[in-house]
């Protein structure tokens, strides 16, 4: 049909920020249509069934029958407002991650802060004496990968700004900071299990962002295999006529060989290789905003230089 190949040609040309959030939105629309048709077949229970596959098990016994649940729980959402959160703060944050990393560090590390969030909520769940007499509890949602992300922006562009509505501009430190205290307030809440997944994200974006700087890229090694199996697939699928690539210098970045300086952002593109939207001099000047952060970060640029970066990145395609 024209529609589903209209969509899988818009997914395929997509970044990997907005296949991820396509991914989750997908997820998402399919439960919930799978909930519509339990209800109308008078099974409305078995849709718990459905989510017993994708949730995450905090019983380890369980787990060891849905081994995938580890992987397929931060791609999940069944409420409404769970996902339109997450996926505003994926885009929110994962926008201005791009700005200074590139988009196999951005995967790794979304899947990265899911398996820490989810490991720590197994861990939490079968040792602390708080959830000593629960049975069985899940995990579902994508909030642990997600508050990776914001972690690592906070720390690395932590006086970049963000106008929030009713608010004004704020420094994305500040919102990081009020989204980890309210994560630890809620670990002694009603869904302290989930906040403690959340924990494991904050720690697994701290961790990145600090690393980072170090010049230690802890993305690196699943990056360096992402890029190997997607060399191969194309070496196995061959190229296809009457199609050019492009060049975006956050997509398919500096990790492909695993062995470069961690916060290098971009390869530098020959004239005939400049991104689609972007002049030559918005170029040059570009590469020159890119060059000042590899050296001395993102802190070191002036409010002038930072404004020039968001509203250059915003025309690439």
């Amino acid at each position: 049909m024209a529609v589903i190949d209209d969509m899988r040609a818009g997914f395929a040309r997509s970044s990997t920020l907005m296949k991820i959030v396509w991914v989750n939105i997908g997820i998402f629309v399919l439960l919930r249509i799978a909930a519509i048709v339990c209800v109308f077949s008078g099974k409305p229970d078995t849709i718990n069934l459905i989510l017993s596959q994708v949730e995450l098990p905090s019983s380890v016994s369980t787990l060891l029958t849905r081994p995938w649940t580890l992987l397929t729980y931060m791609f999940a959402q069944y409420d409404l407002l769970h996902i339109v959160f997450n996926m505003l703060w994926l885009y929110w944050f994962g926008t201005m991650f791009r700005m200074v990393c590139n988009s196999r560090q951005l995967l790794v590390l979304y899947l990265y802060g899911g398996l820490a969030g989810g490991m720590l909520f197994i861990a939490g769940c079968n040792t602390l004496p708080l959830f000593h007499g629960n049975q069985y509890g899940s995990l579902i949602g994508s909030s642990a990968a997600v508050i990776a992300i914001v972690t690592a922006v906070a720390i690395l562009m932590p006086h970049f700004k963000m106008h929030m509505l009713f608010i004004g501009a704020v420094s994305v430190k500040w919102i990081a900071i009020a989204t980890i205290v309210l994560v630890l307030i809620g670990v002694t809440g009603s869904n302290a299990g989930g906040e403690i997944a959340h924990l494991g994200g904050v720690l697994t974006g701290a961790l990145f962002a600090i690393r980072l700087k170090k010049g230690s890229d802890i993305t690196a090694p699943l990056a360096a295999i992402f890029d190997r199996a997607s060399r191969h697939t194309k070496r196995v699928s061959g190229p296809r006529s009457g199609n050019t690539a492009s060049y975006s210098p956050h997509e398919n970045a500096a990790s492909t060989t695993g062995r470069q300086h961690a916060s290098s952002v971009t390869a530098r593109p020959s004239a005939s290789q400049s991104p689609s939207g972007l002049s030559p001099d918005e170029r040059k000047e570009l590469d020159t905003i890119l060059d000042k952060i590899k050296k001395s970060g993102y802190s070191a640029l002036t409010p002038d230089e930072r404004d020039r970066l968001f509203n250059v990145s915003r025309k690439i395609k």
